[in-house]
């Protein structure tokens, strides 16, 4: 062929055509608002020169139906395609609202689905990264059908291919749906929303005013409806944590997380966990101060941080390896289990088992948390969400006892009869049916009626039975533990046991699949 013919020529001009569409013209009116465009967000994810487009020059389905001048570009609207981030392969697709908003039609729909297709047949990590107006209006119900077709393959494709969505603008009505599928959701403060019905909705239909922000901002979303597991003040920020969070996963469920040599040794006596539990069971800590000496050093990545703050979630290194955390923190609500909490632990649980990350828990437990709220509300349903996760889990789990493990939170905290693999205990445990002030109330009521001095002999039986019924070696010698361990030597025995359980197998019955409590 002449390149200097026809039919190179034309080839030039489609590439000029391209060019022109993403101008800095058009870079500069999202930066106005902002935020990045979605071309630059790809470049910001993947390594250098690494990323491949697909379908670049596909154009809309859209018919004029004489609602206003359609905007002729190429792409419909959606960047996808395929590229390395720290060395591994992983697909995206990038929504352009430069582009008719990035609102979704058939040919914008079906360029999600192709990207979808290509990483569960791969075998390969899915990013999704949201800026669109929502469902096209032109394409009716065109529209709407790409959008199930893209929630059927976020369903096909959960557990075997991590799947990430960053909200980087708007996503509404429909459109939140398929991030709400997948497994973790990310958020930029003052530029992303999400919500079923918009505030101009809401005002019609309620008459309540309320603003974007307050209705689905990110803080929302992060604080009160747990939909946001990640928040950061910007784009920026928010793509560097997605790569970190994916420096923890499997590309696929087959694989087991990659290692990374984090330089901590192996070996360390940490004598500092040793005075980190107060010795008064009513005194709070931070067991986040926990996580950081036992885990390897600034390798903790905490999940839903801003929700349900009463249990702890993240993920970690130790020895190098992966591994998820749930620990109970005595400094929110004294570490009780509650509803959000429950459904918190039991989505990370879930998920940590999907992509066989082993699972550590540190447990700080009065119970769970009473009064008529919760019971109406379903506190009952929503904790057998906990136990099933745990006891559906065939992943390494490893529990350690702090201090408190009382009764029904007991039995939820990966106890060993629900499937621990290893279970330990500190001194300062306690485990028991229920605290000692409450066995006490019930089990000498008639004594305390009748005593001089209820309180003192309240405070002498409550002694009493720390020493001869909650203490811990008691479970240790029946074998409802495995070992009570010096805390300092934590970081030591954990490393061991997890390096017994790489090689743990688990034969599930034949099903379908079970009916967690929903």
């Amino acid at each position: 062929m002449d390149i200097n013919g026809k039919i190179y020529k034309n080839f030039l001009n489609r590439i000029d055509r391209f060019k022109i569409q993403n101008s800095p013209e058009k870079i500069k009116k999202q930066h106005s608002k902002g935020k990045l465009h979605a071309r630059e967000r790809i470049d910001l994810l993947f390594d250098k020169d690494s990323f491949e487009e697909l379908d670049a020059f596909v154009t809309s389905a859209t018919p004029d139906t004489g609602l206003g001048k359609i905007d002729e570009a190429f792409g419909d609207g959606v960047v996808i395609g395929h590229g390395r981030i720290n060395g591994r392969l992983v697909y995206i697709f990038s929504q352009d609202f430069n582009v008719m908003g990035g609102s979704l039609g058939a040919v914008h729909a079906k360029k999600i689905m192709k990207v979808q297709d290509l990483a569960l047949k791969v075998g390969a990590p899915i990013i999704g990264l949201i800026d669109s107006g929502g469902a096209r209006i032109q394409e009716g119900v065109a529209s709407l059908s790409g959008y199930t077709s893209i929630f059927h393959r976020n369903v096909q494709s959960s557990g075997v291919i991590p799947q990430i969505s960053v909200i980087l603008g708007p996503a509404a009505g429909g459109a939140v749906y398929s991030p709400a599928l997948t497994d973790f959701v990310f958020m930029a403060k003052k530029t992303s929303y999400m919500f079923i019905t918009g505030p101009n909705v809401v005002k019609e239909v309620l008459n309540e005013e309320v603003s974007f922000e307050e209705l689905g901002g990110a803080e929302i979303h992060a604080r009160k409806s747990g939909v946001a597991n990640f928040i950061y003040e910007d784009e920026e920020n928010a793509l560097l944590g997605v790569k970190k969070l994916l420096s923890f996963f499997p590309s696929n469920n087959l694989e087991n997380p990659p290692y990374i040599d984090s330089g901590t040794k192996s070996d360390e006596v940490i004598e500092k966990l040793r005075t980190l539990v107060p010795d008064d069971p009513y005194k709070p800590y931070d067991v986040k101060k926990v996580i950081e000496l036992i885990i390897d050093q600034n390798t903790f990545f905490e999940v839903s941080e801003l929700f349900a703050p009463n249990i702890v979630t993240g993920f970690a290194r130790l020895n190098g390896k992966a591994i998820g955390i749930v620990a109970n923190q005595p400094k929110v609500l004294a570490g009780v289990i509650d509803i959000n909490s429950a459904l918190k632990a039991s989505r990370f649980v879930r998920f940590c088992d999907s992509f066989n990350i082993p699972l550590l828990t540190l447990e700080d437990v009065p119970g769970f948390l009473p009064g008529l709220d919760q019971e109406h509300r379903g506190i009952i349903k929503h904790g057998a969400k906990l136990l099933f996760a745990y006891s559906e889990a065939t992943v390494p789990k490893i529990t350690v006892i702090l201090r408190k493990a009382y009764g029904g939170a007991f039995c939820v905290m990966n106890s060993k009869n629900i499937g621990g693999d290893y279970n330990f205990a500190w001194p300062t445990a306690e485990i028991a049916v229920m605290g000692p002030e409450g066995a006490v109330s019930i089990l000498h009521k008639k004594e305390l009626h009748n005593a001089d001095d209820p309180n003192k002999l309240k405070k002498e039986y409550t002694s009493k039975y720390r020493q001869e019924i909650a203490n811990p070696y008691i479970a240790d010698e029946k074998g409802y533990i495995d070992e009570v361990i010096d805390p300092a030597d934590t970081r030591k025995k954990l490393i061991t046991a997890f390096e017994s359980l790489e090689n743990k197998h688990v034969e599930q019955p034949a099903r379908k699949h079970g009916n967690i409590p929903l």
